[in-house]
């Protein structure tokens, strides 16, 4: 197994895991990587588990957790326990009284649990090292012992020299905490506990910023007018004047139930993004719906015993059900089996056969003798001719990513008989991909910058090797006809037909669609979003098919690809049971807000993520529970109970003021930026620092002890109050419910980000009651839900790199066969060529279009 650090990976995280290594005689190979991108440092992916089954794990507590186990050790509740204790002081940075106390406890009970030792030795004892002079002023000489005994052991020395010697000399912690016990025992029962920072740290961290801009910002603070925008009225136009930002998702196919990956990949994404938009002023239009013809639905509407458009109705009501449950709120969510799709659709054909652009050529395509139908690339699998894999689509091979052509499959089979299909020949249409490169090449050299990282890769290796006429036409019934003599009986391909969904759906929307999708006075920016498996289909084939028309049509300006999201160990998979699956979602019990918050947190930006149960709890209970939601209380109960919810004024700004202001100013304009830049994940991790900067203010004030002094009481609390205000503005577009509760205990209606952190909650104004935000997910219900949703190989015991398809079909064969066999009857020829849309790998990014 290999570790991979970056250079700001801190260093008490870095000695975790080598002391683990250590000690539980788990080898590891050890390098440091490259950063990921110049927001690494927050981004929690500091460092990285590559496990030899092919999966990753970046949560230090998770990686210590695999190597307990991975040395023959079983981790039970109490193991959990004690990692969310870690995690809750790791992510303050503090070692309080109550935290402390906590230390004595579990010290001396697992002391006698031989069983968990090494594991407690491994979480507790490293933070404790970067905050020993904490615990030195704790007055805890048993648990002093503790940690001396175990710091001083071969296997720890050992740790802390490789970590010295790859990070430097210096101090484990980012800000160590010395508190004085018997000061926190005196304010016992006056306050809640919560995360306590050195009076030095707000200090140290406020040096960075520019004085001069800092004077500004606190002169105009509390006078500075609050920020409002108007909420649009439909039909949403461009407007002159403004930024007109249009959004897509990919689409997802209709007879497909959304997981959590497909969810994150891009349906969550582009509604976060476009609700930010709408905060900073954007006029906004999203843009979704459901991609509903092709091989798939016509095939399990024969099974179902339906027409394919009752089988699209049924699923599009699902559908619309998901999305409202996350509140994922698109301007207009449609459909692609629609009379503007087969308008539009085949308008765009005319132009590229009038210009040159459409070739016509016999392929090759297979054929099943057993089951009497033409086979569709996802009905075929066989040998990868590139790599070997055995499990390789007819369309793509997971493994290696090659595009294939089905009849170049080694030894294929059909999925439904594994019977080995013959090859036919048949006439179908082309587009001339080679003949339009130049058009696309120069088109991309103008905007590819904004693009994902793995975008522009994936893009640029598709150019690199040169593109190839792709195909665009199927024999099958369902689908938008081909207008061409000679070629009515067959429809177009999905890859060709669906991203034109995004235009034709919006046409549904409004009569005026042309103001959005074809350039006018009116200057329009498009955002799309998907999985990586849709890039070559969105900055390749759809932007050539428009760029051959010769018309004038809007193309994307930022692709926001993301990785894979993955199940645990595991990958998404509805017919095993594995991973939780859109319509299952709300049946946990467990508010959309939170779900919406902890995808965004693992959103795979730039690698593949796990979702994971336990780091679920962790988060819900440490971020948003201790740190986000503890602040917020802490700030608006203090003034309902001292000051009967009215809020003060702050006639005179402290320097601990001046330092918090602009802490926070920088944090949400780093936020701005993030967002911005579809750095989603990113985006988070400020929302929360500007929390923890809340909780280290209020900690080093300490307002309730201030009896004497009401007005600089009430200056502090106004302040935390205001801090509290601007978190609920950025809340809105991860949390809109979390936002909304959070705006009626304040009182308010926030509806614009401010360009600088201003009093958005002025001088005498009334609060509402204030109530907690989150609440505690507990290990039991945590437990059940993780077995619930684990899946048929949880009991077989499926290997960390997730199950293979082979027992899927092995295991439906025979209850498939005679339902395709009757399908047959009615399903026509599907031709097998170049270009086939991807189906993803069960727990892989989107099942879109």
């Amino acid at each position: 197994m290999e570790l991979s650090f970056e250079s700001h990976c801190r260093k008490v995280d870095l000695l975790k895991v080598l002391f683990a290594s250590r000690l539980f005689k788990v080898e590891l190979k050890v390098k440091e990587r490259e950063s990921s991108s110049s927001s690494a440092a927050a981004s929690g992916d500091h460092l990285r588990l590559q496990l030899s089954e092919g999966e990753q794990l970046y949560s230090v507590n998770q990686i210590v957790k695999y190597l307990w186990q991975k040395s023959g050790h079983t981790c039970d509740e109490s193991l959990d326990h004690l990692t969310e204790f870690e995690a809750v002081a790791h992510a303050n940075d503090t070692l309080n009284e109550e935290l402390t106390a906590f230390l004595v406890k579990a010290t001396s009970e697992n002391m006698s649990k031989v069983e968990n030792i090494g594991y407690l030795k491994v979480i507790l004892s490293s933070f404790l090292y970067a905050h020993a002079n904490a615990l030195s002023a704790a007055n805890e000489k048993r648990v002093e012992g503790w940690l001396k005994g175990i710091t001083s052991s071969d296997a720890f020395k050992s740790a802390l020299q490789e970590a010295e010697m790859r990070l430097g000399i210096g101090k484990l912690s980012d800000a160590p905490v010395v508190k004085d016990a018997k000061q926190a025992k005196a304010q016992k029962g006056k306050e809640p506990a919560a995360s306590a920072e050195p009076e030095s740290s707000l200090e140290e961290k406020a040096k960075e910023l520019d004085k001069d801009d800092l004077d500004r910002l606190c002169a105009n603070w509390a006078q500075a007018t609050v920020p409002q925008h108007e909420a649009p009225t439909h039909p949403i136009l461009p407007k002159s004047g403004r930024r007109n930002t249009l959004i897509t998702s990919a689409l997802p196919y209709v007879n497909n139930v959304v997981h959590l990956g497909n969810i994150v990949g891009s349906l969550l994404s582009a509604d976060v993004f476009a609700r930010f938009c709408r905060l900073r002023g954007d006029n906004v239009l999203a843009i979704c719906g459901t991609d509903e013809y092709g091989t798939a639905t016509e095939t399990r509407a024969i099974q179902e015993k339906v027409s394919p458009r009752a089988l699209c109705d049924k699923y599009f009501a699902i559908h619309e059900r998901i999305y409202k449950y996350f509140r994922i709120e698109f301007d207009y969510f449609g459909r692609t089996t629609t009379e503007w799709q087969t308008k539009i659709s085949q308008d765009i054909f005319w132009r590229l056969h009038e210009r040159g652009h459409i070739l016509e050529e016999s392929v090759e395509q297979l054929y099943c003798l057993s089951c009497k139908m033409s086979l569709a690339d996802r009905f075929v699998e066989g040998t990868c001719p590139m790599c070997g894999y055995e499990d390789a689509r007819g369309d793509q091979c997971d493994k290696c990513g090659k595009l294939i052509n089905a009849p170049e499959l080694i030894k294929p089979r059909c999925k439904t008989c594994s019977a080995a299909p013959e090859i036919q020949s048949s006439r179908h249409l082309f587009v001339d991909l080679p003949k339009l490169e130049p058009q696309l090449v120069a088109w991309h050299g103008t905007v590819d910058q904004e693009w994902t990282a793995n975008a522009r890769q994936i893009t640029h290796s598709w150019i690199r090797d040169g593109l190839k006429p792709r195909c665009i036409t199927r024999d099958l019934t369902w689908g938008t006809p081909v207008p061409l003599e000679g070629f009515k009986e067959k429809v177009f391909y999905v890859w060709y037909d669906a991203p034109i969904g995004y235009i034709s759906i919006t046409a549904n929307y409004t009569d005026e669609w042309e103001k959005w999708w074809k350039r006018s006075e009116h200057d329009v920016k498009l955002y799309m979003f998907m999985g990586k498996d849709n890039v070559p289909f969105h900055s390749v084939i759809f932007p050539s098919c428009l760029l051959g028309t010769g018309e004038e049509y809007t193309l994307v300006n930022v692709l926001g690809a993301t990785e894979y999201l993955n199940y645990e160990d595991l990958k998404f998979s509805k017919s095993r049971g594995t991973g939780v699956f859109g319509d299952q979602a709300a049946e946990t019990g467990i508010e959309a807000d939170i779900w919406r918050f902890y995808l965004m947190y693992v959103r795979p930006e730039s690698q593949d993520t796990v979702f994971s149960w336990d780091d679920f709890q962790t988060k819900n209970n440490s971020e948003l529970l201790n740190n986000l939601g503890n602040f917020v209380h802490r700030a608006l109960s203090f003034c309902a109970a001292t000051f009967d919810g009215c809020v003060q004024p702050v006639d005179e700004l402290t320097e601990t003021d001046r330092q918090l202001i602009g802490l926070v100013d920088k944090e949400m304009r780093e936020f701005q930026e993030c967002l911005s830049k579809t750095r989603l994940r990113d985006g988070v991790r400020s929302l929360l620092t500007i929390s923890r900067l809340g909780n280290q203010y209020i900690q080093l004030c300490q307002p309730w002890t201030l009896k004497d002094q009401r007005a600089r009481a009430g200056a502090i609390n106004a302040i935390a109050v205001n801090v509290a205000a601007l978190i609920a503005v950025l809340l809105a577009p991860y949390m809109p419910t979390v936002s909304e509760r959070l705006q009626q205990q304040l009182n308010v209606k926030l509806t614009a980000i401010p360009e600088r952190f201003v009093a958005l909650v002025k001088p005498g104004h009334k609060l509402g009651e204030p109530k907690p935000l989150f609440s505690r997910m507990e290990g039991d219900r945590v437990a059940e839900l993780k077995t619930k949703y684990a899946g048929k190989d949880a009991a077989s015991g499926a290997s960390a790199g997730g199950p293979k398809e082979d027992a899927k079909k092995a295991g439906a064969k025979d209850a498939k066969k005679q339902g395709a066999k009757d399908a047959a009857k009615g399903t026509a020829k599907d031709a097998a060529a170049e270009g086939k849309q991807k189906e993803k790998p069960a727990g892989k990014g989107d099942k879109k279009k």
